[in-house]
């Protein structure tokens, strides 16, 4: 069934990129038209801002259209396109200074314009500077093979002050007279499929997909493939960081649940179970063992340190046994998961995914890591190595997890004395007189003062005496002079507990 017979077919909002030199008001133009026009609410109420918003317009009918903008001028994402042979923009603003004119970035971004064959606008900006002049600009671009509607071109442009406001409703007007020109449309009914525009490794959420999506309706709980790598959508949220259960083409939204960092361009399909997606890509696909949790050694939730683990592998069925032998690792306070497991050399991808969190080992077993991958993961301060014995593999494991432990504070028992006589007590200190009964006591330690079993309070040894001799410490067995720093008034029977402070 062709698009134009089908019942779900219907109007799609346009997705504009700006584009230009870096000091021409790219970011100034975006910034106004979010403030101002932001879609359910003031600017001020975004709290998750990611690199693509919607906007409300009213079109010359006065009907509310919504327009899709891609927040990142010169976005990595955009040039990949030109590569993959897709476009993620479906109108380009070319924004050029009144004051400074047609500049090499300004010529670049034309020729990008051009090689993704989407319709353009140019934007003269900063016409509310003294020494702007439009006609210049106009001459500048002629000279350029840029020519605009009124001097010998068929080009739109609208001249515009991005910090005053001046010209934009009339350049929003111009992008909606283009989009029912162009008349994008989409299917509804389709699947969901797009463009990723950034990816980013979240600690505690993992990897984190800004996305936009060309056509269809993406669902929780679809399955996305991503460079043959299938990853359930697990979370879904609008530009604005809340929670919805679907969304449709030219919506920018962030996809949680992917296991691998996508890279910037990549397109992305959807599909309703992951035996359809991996079916799609064949033999090709890569299942995903996302946030696969191989060894758990943490007694306490709240003090564990999550590592994670990407494996490269020379053949998928080596994996598994890799996996016992790290489960095996005998380590406390870990969490160890696999975020990605691959055949194949070590690749700059992964290495970019690695240096997302500084918890992230990347381990192979009979791969090559060639000169170049170990000067990036040097330069992002990525730890690797492969191994081709799996127990030099887990030995190398165990040792750098040992090394993101951070060490914590424990207090352990080191002796118990029994108080057998009091010799003087004043506001700050008790001398007092008594016996080790178990392991030794020491000069700055803290105490658990008990009496009857029950702790009736804590206190400092401040000065220690063995056979009237000052020491630093006496041990099981012997009798000793103690001054102890304590608010609770020692009386004669009671037991002190000894402890000292350890790292581990």
């Amino acid at each position: 069934m062709s698009n134009e017979k089908s019942e779900n077919l219907i109007e799609r909002s346009p997705v504009i990129v700006i584009m230009g030199h870096i000091d021409h008001g790219k970011s100034t133009l975006l910034d106004y038209i979010r403030e101002t026009n932001i879609v359910d609410g003031e600017a001020g109420s975004i709290t998750q801002h990611v690199s693509a918003y919607e906007v409300n317009h009213k079109d010359g009918k006065g009907v509310e259209k919504r327009i899709t903008f891609i927040d990142t001028p010169g976005h990595a994402a955009f040039s990949a396109m030109r590569s993959r042979g897709a476009s993620i923009a479906d109108i380009a603003i070319l924004i050029i200074s009144a004051e400074d004119g047609v500049k090499t970035q300004t010529i670049e971004a034309y020729k990008s314009i051009q090689e993704a064959k989407i319709p353009f606008i140019v934007a003269i900006n900063k016409i509310d500077k003294p020494n702007a002049n439009i006609e210049k600009i106009k001459t500048e671009l002629i000279e350029n093979e840029i020519y605009l509607e009124g001097s010998g071109g068929d080009i739109p442009f609208v001249a515009i002050s991005a910090k005053s406001g001046e010209g934009i409703p009339e350049l929003l007007d111009t992008m909606l007279l283009i989009t029912e020109m162009e008349e994008y449309k989409g299917d509804i009914s389709l699947l969901g499929e797009g463009i990723i525009l950034e990816s980013k490794m979240d600690s505690k959420r993992g990897v984190i997909t800004t996305a936009i999506i060309k056509n269809g309706t993406l669902k929780q709980g679809n399955f996305i493939i991503i460079d043959n790598q299938v990853s359930p959508i697990r979370i879904l949220e609008d530009f604005q960081g809340n929670l919805i259960k679907e969304a449709i083409f030219s919506s920018p939204i962030k996809i949680i649940g992917c296991c691998e960092i996508p890279e910037a361009g990549s397109s992305f399909k959807t599909y309703d179970t992951k035996k359809e997606a991996e079916k799609s890509c064949g033999e090709k696909c890569v299942s995903s063992t996302c946030d696969n949790i191989i060894l758990d050694n943490a007694k306490n939730p709240t003090e564990a340190v999550e590592i994670f683990l990407i494996i490269k592998v020379d053949v998928f069925g080596t994996i598994e046994a890799i996996k016992k032998e790290i489960a095996k690792i005998t380590t406390d306070r870990v969490i160890i998961k696999i975020i990605f497991e691959g055949v194949g050399d070590v690749t700059e991808n992964d290495i970019k995914m690695a240096s997302h969190n500084s918890n992230t080992l990347i381990v192979g077993f009979n791969t090559k890591i060639n000169q170049t991958m170990t000067n990036l993961a040097d330069q992002l301060d990525v730890k690797m190595n492969s191994f081709n014995i799996i127990y030099k593999l887990t030995e190398w494991l165990e040792e750098n997890i040992k090394g993101m432990i951070p060490k914590i504070k424990v207090e352990e028992k080191i002796g118990e004395a029994k108080i057998l006589a009091i010799f003087n007590k004043d506001k700050d200190e008790q001398i007092l007189g008594g016996k080790v009964k178990e392991g030794k006591i020491k000069i700055g330690s803290e105490i658990k003062i008990m009496r009857r079993d029950f702790e009736i309070g804590t206190g400092l040894i401040t000065n220690l005496q063995s056979q009237k001799i000052q020491t630093k410490e006496v041990a099981e067995g012997e009798e000793f002079g103690i001054g102890i720093k304590a608010k609770n008034e020692i009386a004669i029977g009671d037991y002190i507990e000894v402890f000292e402070t350890v790292e581990k």
